[in-house]
């Protein structure tokens, strides 16, 4: 008996700690969005707390006059045209040379291996003036094609790294067995290898689309007014004389919401396909 009550007593504080641990993370995003909810006057003369005994602060103008803002409106478009290929292009490129450097045997696959490591480390920085040049060459400078090639070049060697530690565990028997059977590489990978690798194709989504939604600095060199994503569309709207808070905090917050819907939705279709991948 006195083991069960620890044991529930134990639980209970485990169960207080970690309630309290996921209020004080969602403290800013609860404040971000009650700012966003309130005039600009308001929130230049009190705290977002405030509105817990002055509901009546809230109100909806913010989002009305941000939507009706057709920089933030197109930028919004911007962002998804930009995220989306990236997305799917570094899954599937970063899929099929995993594949290759997991299972393939081809000369150079250890040094090849070694260089995609390399790149791990060079920094986004080192690239800017030679791709601008490059970009500008091509014709594609200040488009959202450059921002993508930019971002899957950058994308795929974390992607390759990621998904080749993830397919060396698939037992070698099965792909054997496959390839007695007559499956070619083609049909292994699309057949055997991308349904057991589904857990971690969805978690390299989820990051790859998190850090595209949410990058700033390679848009703000390589986009013009026309391409431009929701990032750096905010960051323009920026009054000269003031913080501008009204701007920022609605505009911060349905940039926010995309993430957290894919999140959500690609951690649903994780489990599943862990899951599956655990019964096959």
């Amino acid at each position: 008996m006195a083991q069960r009550i620890l044991g529930v007593l134990g639980n209970g504080v485990v169960n207080v700690l970690l309630i309290a641990v996921a209020v004080f993370w969602l403290v800013p995003t609860i404040g971000l969005f009650l700012t966003s909810l309130r005039a600009p006057g308001d929130n230049a003369s009190s705290g977002w707390w405030t509105v817990f005994t002055q509901p009546a602060q809230l109100t909806i103008e913010n989002y009305q006059n941000l939507l009706s803002n057709p920089t933030i409106t197109g930028s919004f478009w911007n962002t998804v045209v930009i995220a989306v290929p990236t997305t799917i292009l570094v899954a599937l490129f970063g899929a099929l040379a995993a594949y290759a450097f997991a299972w393939m045997k081809f000369p150079g696959r250890d040094w090849l291996l070694i260089a995609v490591i390399i790149l791990l480390a060079v920094p986004l920085q080192v690239a800017f003036i030679p791709l601008a040049r490059m970009f500008g060459t091509l014709g594609i400078s200040g488009s959202v094609v450059g921002v993508i090639l930019f971002h899957v070049s950058f994308g795929l060697p974390f992607a390759i790294f990621l998904l080749r530690n993830f397919f060396v565990q698939i037992p070698g028997e099965l792909l054997e067995s496959a390839r007695i059977d007559g499956a070619g590489e083609w049909r292994i990978f699309f057949t055997i290898v991308l349904p057991l690798g589904l857990p971690a194709i969805a978690s390299l989504s989820i990051f790859q689309f998190l850090w595209t939604w949410n990058d700033m600095l390679v848009a703000l060199i390589f986009t013009n007014s026309g391409s431009q994503p929701l990032t750096v569309a905010i960051q323009t709207q920026l009054r000269q004389f003031g913080s501008n808070i009204d701007v920022l905090s609605s505009g911060a917050f349905l940039s926010m919401l995309v993430p957290l819907f894919v999140f959500f939705a690609f951690q649903r279709y994780f489990v599943q396909a862990l899951l599956a991948g655990s019964q096959k």
